[in-house]
């Protein structure tokens, strides 16, 4: 079965759905100066950096970014990989007592942020973690629910959401997707 591609979100709507998001962000932090913005690797990182130069524009104020790797937090990575590539997490200092925006590109199963949790609180205690998903696509499977969404769908099973970005070398999109995948 060759694979059926449909765009949910193109470029400009990815940075108008940025903005939006960094707009209830912004209505949900009277003082961003303890906001720790960080993306879970990979596409989430690259979306965090987005997110907080919108923030950073509307704010007037630097934000701290930081990037987390969960490859040895995940519950199944000894089922992709018996030798997984780990990638390094980049935190801009101490998280104790700061608020945490979590970022990634899809909610799916929940897996993702349970790992990106036990990950983050290994790094110290913020005072509050709160999440942010350019697309919830449904089909959890853990109580996760995000604080800030850019696209709900409530997509089969066989369906995959894919976010394409330019920080990837791929044009910004995000696409539904059927049948194997070209990869």
């Amino acid at each position: 079965m060759s694979p059926q591609k449909k765009i949910a979100l193109n470029a400009g709507d990815i940075d108008r759905t940025l903005e939006r998001l960094a707009a209830e962000i912004r209505a949900g932090h009277n003082n961003v100066e303890n906001l720790v913005v960080v993306g879970i690797r990979t596409g989430g990182a690259f979306l965090a950096q987005r997110l907080a130069d919108k923030l950073s524009r509307k704010t007037s104020h630097p934000l701290k970014v930081g990037i987390l790797d969960i490859t040895l937090y995940r519950d199944d990575w000894t089922r992709i990989n018996h030798k997984p590539l780990v990638g390094k997490t980049e935190l801009p200092g101490s998280i104790d007592d700061q608020e945490v925006l979590l970022v990634d590109d899809v909610l799916f199963t929940g897996r993702t942020v349970r790992a990106a949790l036990d990950a983050l609180i290994d790094y110290g205690r913020p005072k509050r973690i709160e999440l942010a998903v350019l697309v919830d696509r449904g089909g959890r499977e853990l109580p996760i629910r995000p604080d800030y969404v850019g696209l709900s769908l409530d997509l089969l099973p066989e369906q995959r959401v894919n976010v394409y970005l330019k920080e990837m070398g791929a044009v910004d999109e995000v696409a539904i997707e059927t049948g194997h995948p070209n990869r």
